[in-house]
């Protein structure tokens, strides 16, 4: 499921964070801060969406992530591999590598780092 600008940045906030109340949230924005009720609305949607949850205490409401944040990000990188890349890893590695000017020394890093990951994971399997 994809997340608004709005959405995004809260969850970005209460990731960082853990756990918060709306004031919390709001104070961790930059200025101009959005108005309270702002936050609060966003908040009760990302709860509706499924993407935090809340424990109360009384009328004091502390809201949590539920689904984290390298969750998220896989999802969407997955889903940006699939929509604008055609499930081709190495093109959208070299479209990035092409954008963001990358050295040869940068990509030969990234293969080592790839390597090493790759043999981490054979480990623990």
């Amino acid at each position: 499921m994809q997340l608004t600008k709005a959405e995004e940045q809260v969850m970005q906030i209460l990731w960082e964070m853990g756990e918060g109340l709306v004031k919390d949230v709001r104070d961790r924005f930059d200025e101009p801060k959005p108005a309270r009720n702002t936050v609060s609305t966003v908040i009760r949607i990302l709860e509706k969406k499924g993407f935090i949850g809340h424990k109360d205490y009384g009328k004091v409401f502390v809201y949590y992530p539920l689904v984290m944040k390298n969750e998220y990000s896989g999802k969407q990188l997955f889903g940006l591999l699939h929509d604008y890349f055609n499930n081709s890893f190495p093109a959208m590695a070299s479209y990035f590598a092409r954008e963001k000017d990358l050295s040869i020394k940068d990509l030969e890093q990234l293969l080592e780092d790839t390597k090493l990951e790759l043999a981490k994971r054979k480990k623990t399997e």
